[in-house]
């Protein structure tokens, strides 16, 4: 069986305490990771849509991130409940550091990186692991719903890709990245992917700690490598948006910093035709929607563009609205 197996034997002290790494008469075949953050009103939801999965064999590990509500007390129960879900506790590290220590606890054949406010349709993990073993697949891709609690802002974007993308035909990575961008339906959330844990192991890939935004990192440096991407035309997850989520809330200096975070770390890792592309796609978009974080905060974000060499990629309409649109009250 492929597996990532744990790399760090505090983290494996430390899920033991709480029900153990695995279950020896039970072949994992798909491993869902869950970050947890105070989201205590959600959370039941969540894990009633894992624990009802019609594919059995599989083991949810929830990394409780240093909440401070009810999140513990019900993962305990869930713990009780069912064998399949076990979940460690550590400081607040943040998604990225939570989704990184579930992958060094995992040792399922396949991964799927869940949040912990959505819902997952109950045959998503069946299907997937069946597309993803019928195709050999790195990654499978699918769409979901949006719902949205009162106050949250509407999102300026879907996640279904229908009549863009194709059931059965093999797509690599650079080919598929530039016709969603081209299409305007590229969407870096990991929530819509399903993979091959073999695969992420080689390519020696987890989240950039302390960002938000994490996504746009990760998602390319997944993708580009494989020509092994299939698509399955399902809207599997129902995905939550709320005020104090981070597509909920306002922008401010720090996403624009984040995003440009995320391209020094990708002109690392790939200076190319298709990475210009890709920042010119993704900081447009966000130097336009930057003219909503204060006045004050404008000149070292634009500083930080200057002496990166982004202002290229940004272009002059952005760069205009940054600086002279007004924010609609």
């Amino acid at each position: 069986m492929l597996s990532c197996k744990p790399k760090d034997v505090s983290l494996i002290l430390s899920f033991e305490l709480f029900g153990g790494i695995g279950n020896s008469d039970l072949m994992v075949k798909v491993s869902v990771i869950v970050p947890v953050y105070n989201v205590g009103p959600y959370l039941r939801e969540a894990l009633e849509s894992l624990v009802n999965q019609s594919l059995q064999d599989i083991e949810i590990i929830a990394v409780n991130d240093g909440s401070t509500d009810n999140s513990e007390d019900i993962l305990k129960e869930y713990q009780k409940r069912d064998r399949r879900v076990r979940y460690v506790n550590q400081e607040n590290q943040g998604q990225s550091g939570a989704r990184n220590t579930g992958m060094a606890l995992c040792s399922g054949e396949y991964l799927y990186f869940m949040d912990s406010d959505d819902v997952v349709d109950t045959r998503a993990l069946e299907i997937c692991y069946a597309t993803a073993r019928q195709h050999d697949a790195d990654v499978c891709l699918f769409d979901a719903d949006v719902f949205y609690e009162r106050g949250a802002r509407p999102l300026p974007w879907d996640y279904d890709r229908a009549g863009i993308l194709h059931e059965g035909r093999r797509y690599g990575g650079e080919e598929l990245m530039n016709l969603l961008m081209d299409t305007e339906k590229h969407s870096a959330v990991v929530w819509l992917q399903f993979i091959k844990a073999d695969y992420l192991k080689r390519l020696r890939l987890d989240f950039y700690r302390g960002i938000i935004h994490e996504d746009e990192l990760f998602t390319v440096r997944l993708l580009l490598p494989t020509d092994s991407i299939f698509y399955i035309a399902r809207r599997f997850v129902r995905h939550r948006v709320r005020p104090s989520s981070t597509v909920g809330k306002g922008y401010s200096q720090r996403n624009l910093n984040c995003y440009m975070t995320v391209f020094d770390e990708l002109f690392k890792f790939q200076d190319s035709p298709f990475t210009r592309k890709f920042a010119r796609y993704t900081l447009e978009k966000v130097f336009y929607t930057g003219h909503l974080i204060p006045l004050r905060e404008k000149p070292a974000v634009f500083w930080r563009a200057l002496r990166s060499g982004y202002l290229k990629y940004i272009g002059l309409r952005s760069a205009l609205a940054f600086w002279l649109k007004r924010k609609q009250v």
